[in-house]
């Protein structure tokens, strides 16, 4: 029997016929995934993971863990000499190589003997449910390339962020949140590239709360009870239209991540609303992350706002506190953004703890780099991404640990060094997924977060 097309009769060609069968027996296949899709279902781990979820303090701009959490004798012996060691060939600014030593001190907290410096005195009360890495490195010395090497895995290439992997391969818990979100991102630096899904399905980017543009709210998200039954009819027709039509082109995963994200939307329309409102909160949680006075307000409202996310399903909650780049005014200015976030990490630790959420939640702290123990004018520090600092906890992290150092001065990663790509490839590890399996087809290669490097630091695993 011949089949005939709509074309004067013309026989069907394989991909028209295969097309049409799609409408036919493909069509239950096709509305099932949708259906999934649509509904954020997660997806099963690849391995047993000890997390669940991550929270991601990212702190924009490099604060100098130099002066926060790795205080270095030497460099406060041989305060305004030259630098001993071979500096860096590629430098962010031009300087005369001074050592500068820091104008804070530090002492040892907790079991672990963790030092933290004076000021962050609720963060070092935490000391023995962190983990320091002391040796973390990347490969980019401008604030745009590190930034998205920290997030992408990449300083050179349009790459997706590690939210948008992680999204991809769990999915959210909730079916009316989306998987990733991030909290007032910066839109400099690598902008929405920090966030966004690059190749990956365009569901599975993240989505935008606050930043620039200004209030702390979804920004689509306006007086959901308005016309919900008329928008649920005009969802539903337009749904119908694109799932003929995606029935007819075959695969495109644009036009099926256009269809889900309108869905999520709908549904996000009576959820977040809810989440978002931290007023809420009784006044002795709000007292903890110090989102009821200021300077801490503003931070610790977001913070809040994360944890409400996370608990509620959001699979990867990032947040941004800015702006750490003190090339002078080292002083003033880490002593301002330091009053702003100790308390608000410090309370959302204790306060995921308190819940019984820690265990399975992966807190991470730091930012694109470090900064030199080495002055820029009397009162600053230049960018330093050899060297420094990040702390995690929870998600199966081991506490009370302090891991790898930086030389004598604090400007190399030392013993133990941790890139990027280790990083990644660790809390992929904690979160069940297996880096060098994971992969997405793209331009005829298969790609992954780690790209072709990344190990896991098992060392630092409870």
């Amino acid at each position: 029997m011949n089949l005939c097309s709509h074309r004067a009769g013309l026989p069907l060609s394989r991909r028209e016929m295969l097309q049409r069968s799609g409408t036919g027996f493909g069509a239950m296949a096709l509305q099932a995934m949708l259906a999934r899709e649509a509904r954020g279902e997660a997806k099963a781990p690849l391995l047993p993971g000890t997390a669940k979820r991550v929270i991601f303090l990212f702190m924009h701009g490099g604060p100098s863990t130099v002066d926060l959490f790795d205080p270095k004798p030497l460099l406060a012996r041989d305060n305004g000499k030259p630098f001993p060691l071979k500096v860096p060939r590629i430098t962010s600014h031009k300087s005369k190589n001074l050592l500068l030593k820091s104008p804070w001190s530090c002492a040892q907290h907790g079991e672990s003997g963790a030092q933290v410096s004076e000021l962050l005195p609720h963060i070092a009360s935490m000391a023995d449910d962190l983990c320091f890495v002391r040796s973390m490195y990347g490969s980019n010395s401008r604030h745009g390339g590190a930034l998205l090497e920290l997030h992408t895995g990449s300083d050179t290439f349009t790459r997706p962020s590690m939210g948008s992997w992680i999204n991809y391969g769990l999915g959210s818990e909730n079916e009316n949140l989306p998987g990733f979100i991030t909290i007032n991102p910066s839109g400099s630096h690598g902008g929405a590239g920090a966030w966004s899904s690059a190749f990956l399905p365009a569901k599975y980017s993240g989505t935008r709360i606050g930043g620039k543009s200004g209030g702390m709210k979804v920004p689509f998200i306006d007086n959901p009870l308005q016309n919900r039954e008329k928008q649920r009819k005009e969802l539903d027709l337009l749904a119908s239209f694109n799932r003929d039509h995606l029935a007819q082109r075959g695969v495109d995963s644009e036009l099926e991540s256009r269809i889900a994200s309108y869905e999520l939307a709908f549904k996000m329309q009576m959820e977040v609303p809810g989440v978002q409102d931290v007023s809420s909160e009784p006044d002795y949680i709000k007292k903890l992350y110090g989102a009821d006075v200021d300077p801490t307000k503003s931070f610790g409202e977001q913070c809040l706002m994360a944890r409400r996310f996370s608990e509620a399903g959001v699979r990867f909650v990032q947040l941004s506190h800015r702006y750490w780049d003190s090339h002078g005014n080292l002083k003033k200015e880490h002593e301002k953004l330091s009053k702003e976030m100790d308390k608000p990490v410090a309370g959302l630790i204790s306060d995921l703890k308190q819940r019984g959420l820690l265990d399975e939640t992966l807190v991470l702290w730091g930012g694109e780099f470090g900064r030199t123990p080495t002055a820029q004018g009397n009162d600053g520090r230049d960018h330093n991404p050899h060297g420094f600092t990040m702390f995690m906890a929870g998600g199966g992290i081991k506490p009370g640990t302090v891991y790898g150092s930086t030389d004598d001065y604090g400007y190399y990663a030392e013993d133990k060094p941790v890139h990027f790509h280790d990083l990644h490839a660790t809390i992929l590890h904690l979160m069940g997924i297996d880096h060098e399996e994971f992969t997405y087809r793209y331009a005829g290669r298969d790609f992954r977060l780690t790209d072709v490097e990344g190990k896991v630091v098992h060392e630092i695993l409870a």
